[in-house]
């Protein structure tokens, strides 16, 4: 398909410019796999930008970690939980297949062979250094790239670069000179910037807004219209005005053409006249100063991050496009406020997920449960095991995969009314929650739910023969914890197998190639919407970091409860680190560049991961020996 349609899976070469068009490719089957291998660092770091590179950089790094981890999986971890099983009793009560993977989990573990956990012990010090190893090296490499970055042309010509951006001024210092003397309290320099103060400018985003709209909605209509100049329709278009001026019209449809050309005209008049009459007494509480010098801009920012002269916060500016305008006016009582309930709905959100996800972890997953408690589907599903192995094997982890769809939506729109100033500061925000929400949910509910249930129908059980207390402790929680635990580790392995597929349906683009064609077949598009259409789509950092960053932390939480899961996951990242770097190369752009502060985020993120790995590790001792030091 690529060869043929270079619009869907190579529109970089189309519309990049000189300085950033990807190598040529032929139009060879395999033809792309050389540029993209040859393709480094610094020529990453060129045509695509810093986040991109910082993403390929990261994606490497777990490559490489699970690699390093494969290695001890499958030299040590999975011998030593095979020769520590207690293959008698798993080759009488279990059968075929199933025997097989339980020998390879601490979930059946002989009471004679108790030293092979101190294996789970050596090896989990050993996943903790290699991961702090990585963490360590490319953090350096990080800071280089960074380096590059603030020295690179782009980043020097810049205006951004030498301007400051001050939030949360006071009324008497919402002047131009009022912004220079905040400046000079916290650093004086030998330049003296360029200072604007932020203006209310009342109604004109929406009209500018409702201009663009209107100009759209025209050149779709005069793109229908016209599409047969030669054999024009007899009537003209018609549309319902909207509700403010449908009274105008006697509630009737209107000619389209005469009713937008009008309605255009009237938006450019009434433009002109709100900016020409946008009173410079209504100031806003913020405001930019700009410096000659970029040294200057930085210096002063970098005294600022510990000093607020009369309240205010002074950094360096991002771009422009970056900026969520209607949250600056905001002061900070508002944001800490709307960022205080914003918490709150995601705290709601994230528990409400926990009955549905409950139920998910407890009998999709599980199947036997639901036949347990439901007699007309017990001889069913007695009859017909494999089939219902496939189904519960396929089902659970397609539904949590469709969460993915919708979860980013909602936490974009949260995030924009919880007072965030930037896209860049949303989108991380955006991927710590989704990474929070899915590592409760997703990973420790989900994972531990189907424990708890079993733990609680076995202490009601024991109940009525022994005491509440006695029955507690025969229901041995911790040792059900590690069965539970191992017995679900096959799901995340079929999982993290169905990953693959999701890697390859980013690089086939199907629904974007079949998107492309019906419209330009059956539609009629205007030549913005055939820019549009075909143009590179962005790429979303912060719903692929939190997909890395989950894969990552259920392939350390489950390493030494089944040591397959570090392999498959390294196969995962060697095929997806490919696939993102053609498609960053060749079709996904960085819509608003952050010049790499995604990093501190999956740092953090990646040292939490390994700490829960550990208190897993812990758990798992604590099962299998009966005690914390035995």
């Amino acid at each position: 398909m690529r060869p043929r349609n270079n619009i869907v899976y190579a529109p970089k070469v189309k519309y990049a410019d000189e300085k950033h068009a990807p190598p040529r490719i032929g139009k060879g089957l395999f033809e792309w796999v050389k540029p993209v291998m040859r393709s480094k660092e610094p020529l990453i770091l060129e045509k695509t930008g810093m986040d991109a590179a910082i993403f390929l950089r990261f994606t490497r790094m777990l490559r490489n970690i699970f690699l390093a981890l494969s290695i001890i999986a499958i030299a040590v971890l999975l011998p030593a939980n095979v020769i520590g099983s207690n293959r008698s009793f798993i080759s009488s009560n279990l059968e075929g297949s199933q025997s097989f993977f339980v020998t390879m989990t601490p979930q059946y573990p002989d009471p004679s062979k108790s030293g092979s956990l101190w294996v789970h012990v050596v090896s989990v010090w050993a996943i903790d250094l290699i991961v702090a190893f990585f963490l360590w090296r490319n953090y350096g490499a990080v800071v280089r790239l960074r380096r590059q970055y603030f020295d690179s042309p782009e980043y020097l010509k810049s205006l951004h670069s030498r301007t400051l951006m001050v939030t949360d001024i006071p009324p008497a210092d919402r002047t131009d000179e009022g912004i220079l003397r905040l400046a000079d309290q916290v650093e004086h320099t030998a330049g003296l910037p360029r200072a604007a103060i932020a203006r209310n400018v009342k109604e004109l985003p929406d009209m500018i807004d409702e201009h663009n709209e209107n100009v759209r909605e025209l050149e779709s209509v005069l793109a229908k219209y016209l599409k047969n100049p030669d054999n024009l329709p007899t009537k003209r278009p018609t549309m319902r005005a909207s509700k403010k001026y449908r009274a105008n019209n006697g509630g009737e449809n209107v000619d389209a053409i005469d009713y937008l050309t009008s309605r255009i005209r009237e938006l450019e008049v009434e433009i002109n006249h709100v900016r020409e009459s946008v009173d410079k007494r209504n100031a806003m509480p913020f405001g930019f100063a700009s410096y000659d010098r970029i040294e200057d801009a930085h210096t002063v920012a970098f005294a600022a991050r510990k000093k607020h002269p009369q309240g205010t916060t002074i950094r360096l500016a991002p771009k422009p496009n970056d900026l969520i305008w209607q949250n600056l006016a905001l002061s900070k009582k508002q944001r800490d406020w709307r960022r205080f309930w914003n918490n709150c709905w995601i705290v709601i959100l994230t528990l409400l997920w926990i009955a549905p996800n409950a139920l998910i972890a407890i009998f999709l997953s599980n199947l036997s449960n639901l036949a347990s408690i439901w007699p007309a589907f017990r001889p069913n599903f007695r009859e017909n095991q494999k089939t219902w192995s496939a189904v519960q094997g396929i089902a659970s982890p397609a539904l949590i995969s469709l969460i993915y769809l919708i979860l980013p939506i909602i936490f974009r729109r949260m995030s924009i009314r919880g007072g965030d100033t930037t896209k860049t500061s949303r989108e991380r925000h955006v991927a710590t929650k989704l990474y929070s929400f899915f590592v409760f949910n997703n990973l420790i509910v989900f994972s531990v739910f189907s424990v708890v249930y079993q733990f609680v129908a076995a202490v009601i059980k024991n109940r009525e023969s022994e005491g509440a207390w006695d029955a507690i402790l025969e229901g041995q929680f911790f040792y059900r914890l590690l069965t539970g635990l191992s017995s679900v580790s096959y799901f995340w392995v079929v999982w993290l197998l169905q990953r693959q597929l999701g890697a390859a349906a980013d690089l086939a683009q199907m629904i974007n190639l079949v998107w492309v064609w019906f419209c330009r077949t059956f539609m009629s598009p205007t030549p913005r919407q055939e820019i549009e259409w075909t143009a590179p789509p962005p790429f979303d950092y912060a719903v692929y970091y939190n997909y890395f960053l989950f894969y990552a932390t259920v392939a350390l939480c489950f390493s030494t409860l089944q040591p397959l899961v570090l392999p498959i996951t390294a196969l995962y990242f060697a095929i997806d680190y490919w696939l993102k770097k053609y498609l960053l190369l060749y079709v996904l752009i960085t819509k608003t560049e952050s010049g790499g502060q995604y990093w501190r985020v999956l740092f953090n993120r990646m040292i939490f991961a390994t700490c829960l790995s550990n208190i897993v590790m812990g758990l798992v001792i604590r099962g299998a020996s009966g005690g914390w030091f035995k």
